[in-house]
């Protein structure tokens, strides 16, 4: 497994656990982080024996407040468009259509880029005292990593232009009734409740999970394909052993071996 500077990396079997270490900084992303978030989770996905990836930030304050502001000061237009088509591609939309399900556990500010990386994962649990926003606009900017699209496809337009414009935080309940929320825990059944969530789908067939992911993020792209690509991922899992195992299991009255 490889080492990093920014980043905790901890197996608990077939779930790896990705934290951003940056406490002091309240875990900021900086280019540093981004490349190596982008490295983890590449490395995540093409361990066999990793199914599922929880992504949190260190201590109690922040799973990460934004992006490292501090590295965008002097940038020109096309430096600016160049970050932000960087950061989509090496590490946001790698989490968006990863093949293994991942569960953000938001441990409290989730803000800016923090919020677009937690929006890019498939599942987020956040504790009751986490505060979510896109706060871009007050610095003359608007969500340069997919959080535009992202936040507008969980909550509509209304709440994304609302949320977006006024650069508001909202609470945990809040995000919970938005829809930007699966769940709301207390702090100390955070990591489990994002674990438990990823024990379920591990526990099912691998090939069927894959197919799901890329069947529902197919629904989300501006044109027809999310249907065609149901059907086609429907009829591939018939070929797989996964199916095979899962219907004679069904059909045994016992648990399948997936």
């Amino acid at each position: 497994m490889m080492t990093y500077q920014h980043l905790l990396i901890h197996d608990n079997g077939y779930i790896r656990r990705i934290t951003v270490a940056r406490e002091a900084k309240l875990n900021a992303l900086s280019k540093a982080t981004l490349t190596e978030l982008s490295n983890a989770i590449g490395d995540a996905l093409a361990t066999a024996a990793i199914r599922g990836i929880v992504l949190t930030g260190a201590g109690d304050k922040a799973f990460v407040a934004g992006a490292d502001i501090a590295e965008f000061a002097g940038l020109n237009s096309e430096e600016g468009r160049a970050l932000a088509q960087d950061g989509q591609t090496r590490v946001f939309n790698l989490i968006h259509h990863a093949n293994k399900p991942i569960v953000a556990a938001i441990n409290g500010y989730a803000l800016g880029g923090g919020l677009e990386l937690a929006l890019a994962c498939h599942i987020r649990v956040a504790v009751t005292h986490a505060k979510l926003g896109l706060p871009e606009v007050s610095l003359g900017l608007i969500p340069g990593y997919g959080g535009t699209q992202r936040l507008t496809q969980l909550v509509g337009r209304g709440r994304a232009l609302e949320m977006i414009l006024t650069g508001d935080m909202v609470t945990a309940k809040q995000a919970l009734e938005y829809g930007i929320l699966n769940h709301v825990v207390e702090s100390t059944e955070l990591l489990a409740k994002a674990e438990e969530i990823l024990h379920r789908m591990t526990a099912r067939s691998q090939t069927a999970v894959e197919g799901a992911i890329r069947a529902v993020n197919a629904s989300l792209e501006p044109n027809d394909q999310g249907f065609k690509t149901e059907i086609n991922e429907f009829g591939r899992c018939f070929g797989t052993s996964d199916f095979s195992e899962g219907v004679a299991a069904f059909l045994e009255k016992r648990k399948p071996n997936f």
